[in-house]
C-alpha cells in the first residue's frame, strides 16, 4: 500500500495571511487538526496545528487588557505561528515509511507533495490507523488468532498451508518481531473466515510456539 491509496486528496489549506481566530474557526468547523499553508501558487510553505493556534491565542506575549486582546489576535496571522520546516512525502511513498517518519518525528500528519512542491494530499495518523485496521481484517467477521512463532524460514507458509487445508479464508494478517534474552521470534495475528475457532487452533498448533489468544470477532 502506498500513500496515494489512503491520503486525503485536495485537503483544506490556508494562506499565510489568514488570522489565527479564522484558522481556529475553520479547524473546528471542519473537525480537523492540521492546516497546510500554501502560497499563491499552491506550493507548501508551512503547516499549522490546532495546538499551535491555541498556544498563540493563549500566549502571554502582551500586557494588553482582555478588551484589547481580540484586536491583537486578529492581527496575528498563520504565517507567524506556522511550522516552516515541514516533513513531506510523495504519493509513491510506502505507507510503512510514512508511519515511521510520523512516529520518529512525533508528528500527526504528512503533507504529500509533487516534484514542484505543490500539495497533492495529506496523510494523517487517522489514515494510518484505518490502514492498520484494514490489514488486520478489522471490518470483517471471523476468527482472530494471535500466536507466537519461531523465527525460522517457511513457518508462515506452513501456517497458511494448514489454514488452506481446512478451507479457511485469511482476510487479515500482521506480524510483530520480538528480540529479547530468549532470542528472536515472531508474533502473528490472523483473521480467518469460514472456520471454527477450535478447528483453526488445532490446525496451526504444530507450527507455533504458543497460541496466545483465539476468539470470534
Amino acid at each position: 500500500m502506498l500513500v496515494r491509496d489512503l491520503m486525503t486528496q485536495k485537503p483544506i489549506v490556508v494562506a499565510p495571511e489568514m488570522s489565527v481566530p479564522d484558522a481556529l474557526t475553520l479547524l473546528r468547523g471542519r473537525k480537523i487538526h492540521h492546516l497546510p499553508v500554501v502560497d499563491e501558487k499552491g506550493r507548501l510553505i508551512g503547516i499549522v496545528t490546532e495546538q499551535d493556534l491555541l498556544h498563540a491565542s493563549a500566549s502571554s506575549v502582551t500586557t494588553l487588557s482582555v478588551w484589547e486582546l481580540p484586536s491583537l489576535l486578529a492581527r496575528i496571522t498563520v504565517s507567524m505561528v506556522m511550522v516552516k520546516e515541514v516533513e513531506t512525502v510523495g504519493e509513491d511513498t510506502p505507507v510503512e515509511e510514512a508511519a515511521r517518519i510520523m512516529a520518529d518525528q512525533g508528528i500527526g500528519c504528512l503533507p504529500v507533495v509533487d516534484g514542484t512542491g505543490g500539495m497533492t494530499g495529506l496523510v494523517t495518523k487517522a489514515d494510518l490507523f484505518r490502514a492498520f485496521m484494514e490489514l488486520l481484517g478489522g471490518r470483517r467477521r471471523g476468527v482472530r488468532v494471535w500466536a507466537q512463532t519461531p523465527d525460522t524460514k517457511g513457518t508462515i507458509a506452513k501456517i497458511t498451508g494448514a489454514i488452506a487445508a481446512i478451507s479457511g479464508d485469511i482476510v487479515g494478517l500482521g506480524f510483530n518481531e520480538i528480540r529479547d534474552l530468549k532470542g528472536s521470534r515472531w508474533e502473528i495475528t490472523l483473521k480467518v473466515q469460514d472456520v471454527k475457532a477450535d478447528k483453526l487452533a488445532e490446525a496451526i498448533r504444530p507450527f507455533v510456539i504458543d497460541i496466545k489468544d483465539v476468539r470470534e470477532s
